[in-house]
C-alpha cells in the first residue's frame, strides 16, 4: 500500500461553532473524550517503516481519530437526518440504525430523522416509497431481528435525483450504510453536493461481509458471518464421515476476497481444501483438486472442501456474461460447478463417493449480529454521527489498528481489500489443512 501518496485529509462543510450538548451531558463524562481534529493515527505501525519516514523527514502518513469533537457545525434543534440500507443483506444493519437514532436523539437532541426505505429508491419519486419517521420506541427492539427495518436493493439511481431529493427534504446529515457499490454511489452524491454549494453532510459505515472494503481491517457482520459459516462446516465434516468416500462441500461468500472462507476454515479447522479467488487452481493433473481429493480419500476416507463464490471463475471464461442490476458481473456458481466435476471424476474412476453441498449464503446473510458484532456496530453507528455533526463529510469510518477513523471516500472507492498469498492468514490456512499448491507445474 502506498501510505506516503495516500489521501487522508478529511473535508469539513464549513467551521463548527457550536458547543455540543454533550459537554457535561453525562457526569464525570465527555469533556476528556472529545477529539480534537489533529488527534490522529499512524497508518503503518511497524518499527522500520516508521523510522524510514522519519530518516527521510516524512509526516508519517496517518488517519484522523473518530470520536466527538468539543465544538459541531449543525445546530441539533433545526437538523433534519436521513439515513439508507443499500446493497446485500449483512448481520447488524438493524444494530446500526439503533445506534445512529439512538445517539442522535438522545444524545445530541435531533428530533428530526428519518429512515429511507428500499436503499437508493428511496430518493427516487417514482417508486412512491414513503419514508420512515425514525424514534428511539421504533428502533429499541430491532436488535434481534434479522435484515434491515429499512429494506434495501440494489441497482444505480439517479445521482442528481438523489439530492434533488435531500433538498427538498432539507436533509443536512445523510448516513449510507453498504458496500463497495454504496461507497462510489456515496462519493457521487457528495461530489453533487459539492457542486451545488449546498451544506449537507455524507457518512458511509461500510458493509460487507466479504470483509474486502479498502483501508477498512474489520467490516461488521463478518463476525457473524464466521460463527454461522462454522456450523455449516461442521454439518458437513459429520455428513462426510457418515459415509465412505465421503465429501462435504460447502460454499461461502467471497465475491473477489476469501476472508469469510479462510477465517472460517481456521475457526473450525475440519476442511481439508480452501479455494479463494486470490489462489489459482487446477481441477485436473497430478497436483490439482481432482487427484489432491483422491489422495485424501484414499487416505482417511473423507473430505471437506470450502470455497468461495468467487473462486475458480476461470472455468467459466467461455460463458457469456451477464450482470446485476448494480452493474456487477454475475459469477458463475463454482459450488454445483464442483460438485458435478467431483461426481464425474469418481464416477469415472468406479469410485463410489458420496457428495454432500452446503450454501448457507442466504442464512448468514440475513441472521441478526452476534454479541461482538452488535458491540461493534454500536461503536461504528455513534462515531459516524459524532463525524457527521461535526460538520465532516465525504467519509466512511472504519477501524484501523485497534482505533476508529476517518477515511476518505476517494482512498478507498474503487478499490479493494484481499487475501495476501503470501500473509500469515494464508499460510495459516495451508497449515491448517495441508492442501498444499494446488497447481500443475
Amino acid at each position: 500500500m502506498d501510505t506516503e501518496n495516500l489521501m487522508t485529509e478529511i473535508q469539513q462543510l464549513g467551521p463548527s461553532n457550536i458547543f455540543s450538548p454533550l459537554n457535561g451531558r453525562i457526569k464525570g463524562g465527555y469533556t476528556k473524550r472529545f477529539v480534537a481534529d489533529d488527534s490522529r493515527v499512524i497508518i503503518n505501525v511497524q518499527k522500520q517503516k516508521v523510522m524510514e519516514y522519519i530518516s527521510k523527514k516524512i509526516d508519517l502518513p496517518s488517519f484522523e481519530l473518530a470520536g466527538p469533537r468539543e465544538k459541531i457545525y449543525f445546530d441539533p434543534s433545526k437538523l433534519k437526518c436521513a439515513i439508507a440500507t443499500c446493497g446485500g443483506l449483512c448481520p447488524g444493519l438493524n444494530d446500526i440504525i439503533r445506534s445512529i437514532v439512538l445517539e442522535l436523539y438522545h444524545c445530541y437532541d435531533v428530533r428530526n430523522i428519518y429512515g429511507m426505505k428500499y436503499g437508493l429508491q428511496g430518493f427516487i419519486p417514482d417508486y412512491g416509497h414513503k419514508v420512515i419517521e425514525l424514534k428511539p420506541e421504533s428502533v429499541s427492539n430491532i436488535l434481534d431481528m434479522g435484515g434491515t427495518i429499512l429494506g434495501s436493493s440494489r441497482g444505480t439511481q439517479d445521482i442528481g435525483a438523489i439530492v434533488d431529493c435531500l433538498e427538498r427534504m432539507n436533509i443536512g446529515i445523510l448516513f449510507m450504510v453498504g458496500g463497495d457499490g454504496t461507497l462510489v454511489a456515496s462519493k457521487k452524491i457528495a461530489d453533487e453536493i459539492t457542486d451545488r454549494n449546498l451544506k449537507i453532510g455524507v457518512i458511509l459505515i461500510p458493509k460487507t461481509i466479504d470483509n474486502d472494503i479498502y483501508l477498512v481491517s474489520r467490516s461488521f457482520g463478518f463476525d457473524t458471518a464466521v460463527d454461522i459459516a462454522t456450523n455449516a462446516i461442521k454439518g458437513a465434516h459429520n455428513e462426510a464421515e457418515g459415509y465412505p468416500n465421503g465429501i462435504g462441500l460447502i460454499k461461502l461468500m467471497g465475491r473477489h476476497s476469501g476472508f469469510l472462507a479462510a477465517t472460517a476454515a481456521l475457526a473450525q479447522q475440519d476442511a481439508n481444501f480452501v479455494l479463494i479467488p486470490e489462489i489459482d487452481f487446477d481441477l485436473y493433473g497430478a497436483s490439482g483438486l481432482m487427484a489432491s481429493l483422491e489422495r485424501r480419500l484414499k487416505e482417511r476416507k473423507h473430505a471437506v472442501i470450502i470455497v468461495a463464490e468467487g473462486a475458480g471463475q476461470k472455468f467459466f471464461k467461455n460463458q457469456k456474461k451477464e450482470y446485476d442490476p448494480s452493474g456487477n458481473v454475475k459469477f458463475q456458481d463454482i459450488g454445483i460447478f464442483l460438485k458435478e466435476k467431483i461426481g464425474e471424476w469418481f464416477n469415472k474412476k468406479n469410485i463410489s463417493a458420496t457428495i454432500k453441498y452446503i450454501d448457507p449464503s442466504y442464512t448468514i446473510r440475513s441472521l441478526p449480529a452476534n454479541a461482538n458484532d452488535s458491540v461493534f456496530c454500536g461503536f461504528l453507528g455513534r462515531d459516524a454521527v459524532h463525524a457527521g455533526m461535526a460538520g465532516k463529510t465525504k467519509l466512511l469510518i472504519s477501524h484501523w489498528n485497534n482505533h476508529y477513523v476517518h477515511i476518505p471516500m476517494e482512498a478507498s472507492a474503487g478499490k479493494r481489500k484481499n487475501v495476501d498469498p503470501h500473509g500469515k492468514l494464508w499460510h495459516s490456512v495451508l497449515e491448517a489443512t495441508g492442501q498444499g499448491c494446488l497447481v500443475n507445474d
